[in-house]
Protein backbone atom coordinates (compact mmCIF):
# COMPACT_ATOMS: atom_id res chain seq x y z
CA UNK A 1 0.00 0.00 0.00
CA UNK A 2 2.80 2.33 0.55
CA UNK A 3 3.68 2.02 -2.77
CA UNK A 4 -0.07 4.01 -4.00
CA UNK A 5 0.34 6.38 -1.41
CA UNK A 6 1.82 9.13 -3.76
CA UNK A 7 -1.28 7.91 -6.36
CA UNK A 8 -3.76 8.01 -3.58
CA UNK A 9 -2.73 11.24 -1.96
CA UNK A 10 -2.66 13.43 -4.98
CA UNK A 11 -5.48 12.03 -6.64
CA UNK A 12 -7.74 12.01 -4.17
CA UNK A 13 -6.81 16.12 -3.22
CA UNK A 14 -7.56 16.96 -7.22
CA UNK A 15 -10.59 14.60 -7.06
CA UNK A 16 -11.62 16.76 -3.85
CA UNK A 17 -10.15 20.41 -5.46
CA UNK A 18 -12.04 19.72 -8.73
CA UNK A 19 -15.59 18.97 -7.14
CA UNK A 20 -15.65 21.84 -4.28
CA UNK A 21 -14.45 24.54 -7.53
CA UNK A 22 -17.39 22.97 -9.49
CA UNK A 23 -19.78 22.75 -6.84
CA UNK A 24 -18.99 26.14 -5.71
CA UNK A 25 -19.86 27.63 -9.53
CA UNK A 26 -22.92 25.83 -9.96
CA UNK A 27 -24.17 27.26 -6.26
CA UNK A 28 -23.12 30.61 -6.83
CA UNK A 29 -23.74 31.25 -11.39
CA UNK A 30 -26.35 30.73 -13.74
CA UNK A 31 -25.25 28.51 -16.68
CA UNK A 32 -23.37 30.51 -19.49
CA UNK A 33 -23.39 33.43 -16.25
CA UNK A 34 -19.60 34.65 -16.62
CA UNK A 35 -17.70 37.10 -14.29
CA UNK A 36 -14.67 39.19 -15.59
CA UNK A 37 -11.32 38.57 -13.41
CA UNK A 38 -8.25 39.73 -15.72
CA UNK A 39 -9.94 42.50 -18.38
CA UNK A 40 -9.34 40.77 -21.70
CA UNK A 41 -7.66 37.72 -20.45
CA UNK A 42 -9.47 35.56 -17.77
CA UNK A 43 -13.11 35.11 -16.42
CA UNK A 44 -15.03 32.70 -14.11
CA UNK A 45 -17.89 31.08 -16.63
CA UNK A 46 -20.23 28.13 -15.84
CA UNK A 47 -20.81 26.08 -19.03
CA UNK A 48 -21.22 22.74 -19.41
CA UNK A 49 -19.57 20.29 -22.35
CA UNK A 50 -21.12 17.32 -23.11
CA UNK A 51 -17.91 16.00 -25.19
CA UNK A 52 -13.81 15.61 -24.21
CA UNK A 53 -11.40 17.89 -24.21
CA UNK A 54 -12.44 21.18 -26.77
CA UNK A 55 -15.56 19.72 -27.23
CA UNK A 56 -14.70 16.72 -29.17
CA UNK A 57 -17.59 14.04 -29.46
CA UNK A 58 -19.96 16.60 -28.26
CA UNK A 59 -22.68 15.52 -30.84
CA UNK A 60 -24.51 12.03 -31.72
CA UNK A 61 -26.41 10.38 -29.33
CA UNK A 62 -26.24 11.28 -25.69
CA UNK A 63 -26.08 7.43 -24.51
CA UNK A 64 -23.43 6.75 -26.59
CA UNK A 65 -21.35 9.47 -25.99
CA UNK A 66 -21.68 9.31 -21.81
CA UNK A 67 -20.95 5.03 -22.49
CA UNK A 68 -18.29 6.13 -25.06
CA UNK A 69 -16.57 8.41 -22.68
CA UNK A 70 -16.76 6.61 -19.59
CA UNK A 71 -15.16 3.50 -20.86
CA UNK A 72 -12.36 6.11 -22.58
CA UNK A 73 -12.02 7.34 -18.30
CA UNK A 74 -11.96 3.98 -16.95
CA UNK A 75 -9.69 2.17 -19.29
CA UNK A 76 -7.33 5.02 -18.93
CA UNK A 77 -7.80 4.77 -14.89
CA UNK A 78 -6.49 1.17 -15.73
CA UNK A 79 -3.83 1.88 -17.75
CA UNK A 80 -2.56 4.74 -15.16
CA UNK A 81 -2.69 1.79 -12.53
CA UNK A 82 -1.09 -0.93 -13.95
CA UNK A 83 1.92 1.64 -15.20
CA UNK A 84 2.27 3.19 -11.83
CA UNK A 85 2.86 -0.31 -10.28
CA UNK A 86 5.89 -0.63 -12.58
CA UNK A 87 7.44 3.20 -11.77
CA UNK A 88 10.49 2.66 -9.61
CA UNK A 89 12.44 5.73 -8.40
CA UNK A 90 10.89 8.26 -10.58
CA UNK A 91 8.71 10.41 -8.25
CA UNK A 92 8.12 13.12 -10.83
CA UNK A 93 6.51 10.42 -13.43
CA UNK A 94 5.04 9.45 -10.20
CA UNK A 95 3.69 12.71 -9.24
CA UNK A 96 2.53 13.14 -13.04
CA UNK A 97 0.06 9.81 -13.67
CA UNK A 98 -1.23 10.71 -10.34
CA UNK A 99 -2.38 14.09 -11.37
CA UNK A 100 -3.87 12.54 -14.74
CA UNK A 101 -5.60 9.93 -12.31
CA UNK A 102 -6.83 12.66 -10.24
CA UNK A 103 -8.27 14.73 -13.14
CA UNK A 104 -9.58 11.95 -15.16
CA UNK A 105 -11.96 10.75 -11.93
CA UNK A 106 -12.97 14.22 -11.26
CA UNK A 107 -14.40 14.53 -14.42
CA UNK A 108 -15.75 10.89 -14.65
CA UNK A 109 -17.69 11.84 -11.29
CA UNK A 110 -19.10 14.96 -13.46
CA UNK A 111 -19.82 12.28 -16.64
CA UNK A 112 -21.77 10.25 -14.28
CA UNK A 113 -23.95 12.45 -12.18
CA UNK A 114 -24.84 15.03 -15.12
CA UNK A 115 -24.36 13.51 -18.38
CA UNK A 116 -21.32 16.35 -19.21
CA UNK A 117 -18.55 18.18 -17.46
CA UNK A 118 -19.00 21.38 -15.55
CA UNK A 119 -15.90 23.97 -16.66
CA UNK A 120 -15.78 27.10 -15.75
CA UNK A 121 -12.03 28.95 -16.29
CA UNK A 122 -12.09 30.96 -19.46
CA UNK A 123 -8.44 32.40 -20.27
CA UNK A 124 -8.48 34.16 -23.97
CA UNK A 125 -6.51 37.44 -25.67
CA UNK A 126 -9.35 40.00 -26.92
CA UNK A 127 -11.68 37.33 -28.65
CA UNK A 128 -9.76 34.44 -29.28
CA UNK A 129 -10.56 32.19 -26.31
CA UNK A 130 -9.32 28.72 -25.41
CA UNK A 131 -11.90 26.22 -25.06
CA UNK A 132 -13.07 26.61 -21.05
CA UNK A 133 -11.62 23.78 -18.73
CA UNK A 134 -11.42 22.82 -15.30
CA UNK A 135 -9.41 22.12 -12.51
CA UNK A 136 -9.77 18.15 -13.54
CA UNK A 137 -8.16 19.84 -16.84
CA UNK A 138 -5.77 21.41 -15.61
CA UNK A 139 -4.42 18.52 -13.50
CA UNK A 140 -4.41 16.51 -17.19
CA UNK A 141 -2.38 18.56 -18.72
CA UNK A 142 0.31 19.14 -15.79
CA UNK A 143 0.45 15.56 -15.46
CA UNK A 144 0.81 15.36 -18.81
CA UNK A 145 3.83 17.55 -19.64
CA UNK A 146 5.78 16.29 -16.34
CA UNK A 147 5.29 13.49 -17.02
CA UNK A 148 6.50 13.89 -21.26
CA UNK A 149 9.55 16.07 -19.16
CA UNK A 150 10.38 12.67 -16.62
CA UNK A 151 10.54 10.10 -19.31
CA UNK A 152 12.82 12.55 -21.65
CA UNK A 153 15.42 13.27 -18.94
CA UNK A 154 15.14 9.64 -17.98
CA UNK A 155 18.32 7.87 -19.22
CA UNK A 156 16.37 5.08 -21.38
CA UNK A 157 13.17 7.11 -21.84
CA UNK A 158 11.37 4.75 -20.26
CA UNK A 159 9.96 5.52 -16.26
CA UNK A 160 12.63 3.71 -14.15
Amino acid sequence: MQRYKTLILVSITIVILDQLTKAIITSYLSLHQSIEVISGFFNIIYIRNPGAAFGLFSSGSESLRILFLTGVSIAALIAIFLVYRSIKNNAAYSIALSLIAGGAVGNLIDRIRFGEVIDFLDVYIGRYHWPAFNVADSAITIGVFIAVFSLYGSKNGLPA
